[in-house]
């Protein structure tokens, strides 16, 4: 593994002769645009409905974790909004429904942009001001107000990968600050001292996609990893400041039974972690022209984190975070 640091991210997702930027960096891309990339009669014709776009913000707080997601299919779209108290080991409130991109929809080609979800059942919107991203969740079940900044000092991933079809760009940052409130049936929860986390994706991928995915952030420490149709592109530990590459990852978990713990390691032996499941979120949903099958276990991480460089050994205990099996056809 080459300790060295990360290249800035390029300018743009895709060179001036049509070739994407693949790599690994540290930054964010300007603009996220796919119009330049160079490819043949069908994969043109057939763009829009291979454009998959999603921005996903995680609150973890010793109390509880919060997920929220707006998510652009190309021929359809979808949202959910989740708050899990950790306390009573149950989800406190719950929304999903589906829309058409366009309409109920819409997400800006930019790292941690504008995206809402609009419909009758409930309202989901983020809105970004410069280095803080407000957002906000209007759903009978789950209301939400929260304030992120984007900490200069916490690096961001950019990662661009050919992935399982033309090519995929994913942005991704943890640790940062968050302030605000979420109200469910039982009561309301304050922001103060839960720490955030961002995923901002867009890319050209195919119908059928899946993936194994483990996140999690302190403001110390945290990680991004995936197994699936990324391969390695994405792997990334977070360490006092400092964004570090990670190899190939492995998920041992039993898919029957998801919430029994998960073992996660990397090829290069730079991370070991055990995952404990407190609790969980699941959907099957069958849409005709697309389906998906997930599973969202939450809870904590042990182990450890070695440093690439300097060799030392950094302790996790007991952060708390997701894994998630997905499988969809797009």
């Amino acid at each position: 593994m080459d300790p060295s640091p990360l290249l800035p991210a390029p300018s743009r997702l895709v060179h001036e002769r049509g070739i994407p930027a693949f790599g690994m960096y540290q930054g964010m891309v300007a603009a996220l645009s796919w119009q330049p990339l160079k490819a043949s009669w069908l994969p043109r014709l057939t763009r829009k409905l291979h454009h998959k776009r999603w921005q996903y913000a995680a609150f973890a707080h010793e109390a509880y974790f919060i997920g929220v997601a707006v998510v652009d299919l190309g021929w359809c779209s979808t949202a959910f909004a989740y708050l899990f108290d950790r306390k009573t080991g149950q989800i406190a409130a719950s929304f999903s429904a589906d829309g058409l991109p366009g309409l109920s929809t819409r997400i800006e080609d930019r790292a941690f942009g504008h995206a809402s979800f609009r419909s009758r059942s409930g309202n989901l919107v983020f809105s970004r001001d410069n280095e803080r991203i407000e957002l906000e969740v209007r759903t009978p079940q789950l209301r939400l107000a929260a304030h992120i900044v984007l900490d200069a000092d916490t690096p961001t991933l950019c990662a661009i990968a050919p992935a399982n079809y033309l090519a995929h760009s994913t942005h991704k940052t943890g640790g940062l600050m968050v302030s605000g409130y979420a109200d469910t049936g039982s009561g309301r929860y304050s922001l103060d001292g839960a720490v955030a986390s961002l995923d901002s994706s867009n890319g050209l991928l195919a119908r059928d996609t899946a993936w194994c995915w483990a996140s999690a952030h302190s403001r110390e420490l945290g990680f991004n990893l995936q197994a699936g149709y990324m391969g390695d592109a994405e792997n990334a530990i977070w360490l006092h400041g400092r964004l570090l590459r990670v190899g190939k990852v492995s998920f041992d978990y039993s898919s029957s039974d998801p919430m029994a713990p998960w073992t996660i390691q990397s090829e290069d032996g730079l991370l070991d972690l055990r995952f404990t499941p407190e609790g969980m979120r699941r959907e099957n949903k069958n849409l005709l022209i697309a389906a998906s099958r997930y599973v969202q276990p939450i809870g904590s991480f042990s182990g450890v984190l070695t440093d690439p460089a300097s060799g030392a050994r950094h302790i996790v205990d007991r952060l708390s975070g997701v894994t998630e099996d997905h499988a969809s056809r797009w």
